[in-house]
């Protein structure tokens, strides 16, 4: 991935809010980030930290009570946030593609696998009905379906075959862009490797960037290029995944590589990290992690930290005033 290249993607202090009788929920906020042709960028946290509010933001899906209330979505120097409803058709799947949460039951179970293939398709190319079905038996196969399974309908394929459908369906109209929301909840460990495995394939042969949402951070440290870390609606800490995962600098991001167990090495006890997400109407002075932080200091609870620039090449930003200090010292 070269860092070099002009970014296919720009996430300009979005805001996202979520309209309630008792006031508005911060779900993202300003959050900027870039993902560039051809990269893998992770994006993790705490349940309801805003990964899939964000991921839902950049193709503009959103509806009420959700509001994207500032910023700027700019996907090759075109601001998706300004675009009407023609132009948002011919962007996503097109251009930019998501394999939704849960996605083993987005299939519509009373339409075959292939008539939902075409579907997307027939509304995007002009093609005839045989060229699309022969590009969707082209696409199952791509991904480790026997052709014949066009004509079957949702239930008849095991969970793994259904999020490979999900993901063929993805890709059918080779977009720039894969927005990839928990894509391998309640599959085993097993055919989540296969499939993560022929993903990593997919992706060398076709060239598409992806914005991988999961909890998963060994997962996520094995096929990302950066890992970006959310808590409570702001981006905390942003880098190369090796960086993230061993010499990660965030009091959270260090909680978060904490709880995960490893598979090689010595057996270690797993630190929670202690206390509960924010509520995000009742939202503190301050950093938003200060009542859970064990190296919380007298500014975190009357000034929020800014995501500041620690290292320029390859790019490291955090978000705590610890760090901040800690820049400051050396």
């Amino acid at each position: 991935m070269n860092h070099a290249t002009k970014p296919l993607l720009e996430v300009r202090d979005v805001c996202v809010d979520y309209v309630t009788d008792t006031g508005n929920a911060r779900a993202v906020n300003q959050v900027s980030l870039e993902i560039r042709p051809g990269e893998t960028l992770g994006l993790a946290g705490e349940s309801g930290c805003g990964k899939s509010t964000l991921a839902f933001a950049i193709s503009n899906l959103h509806n009420a009570p959700a509001l994207i209330s500032e910023g700027e979505i700019l996907f090759e120097d075109r601001d998706v946030l300004k675009m009407n409803d023609e132009q948002l058709r011919q962007f996503r799947w097109n251009e930019a593609a998501m394999v939704f949460q849960s996605a083993m039951n987005s299939l519509n179970p009373v339409i075959t696998i292939g008539s939902q293939l075409i579907d997307v398709i027939l509304a995007h190319k002009k093609v005839t009905k045989q060229e699309a079905w022969a590009r969707g038996e082209e696409l199952l196969e791509t991904v480790g379906i026997h052709k014949s399974r066009m004509t079957s309908y949702p239930h008849q394929l095991s969970g793994g075959m259904r999020q490979r459908v999900v993901i063929a369906i993805a890709l059918v109209l080779r977009p720039k862009l894969i927005i990839m929301d928990e894509p391998t909840t309640a599959l085993d460990v097993v055919v989540e490797r296969e499939i993560m495995d022929e993903l990593y394939e997919l992706k060398e042969e076709y060239g598409f960037a992806i914005l991988f949402i999961s909890h998963d951070l060994g997962l996520m440290g094995e096929i990302a290029d950066r890992i970006g870390i959310m808590y409570a609606g702001k981006l905390v800490e942003l880098g190369d995944a090796e960086d993230i995962l061993y010499r990660a600098k965030h009091p959270y991001t260090r909680g978060l590589v904490a709880s995960f167990p490893t598979i090689h090495g010595p057996k270690v006890r797993l630190e929670g990290i202690p206390g509960s997400p924010l509520n995000l109407l009742e939202t503190p002075e301050g950093c938003y992690f200060q009542a859970r932080c064990s190296e919380c200091m007298d500014i975190c609870l009357s000034r929020d930290p800014e995501l500041i620039t620690v290292q320029q090449a390859p790019l490291r930003q955090v978000a705590c005033h610890v760090v901040e200090a800690e820049e400051v010292s050396a």
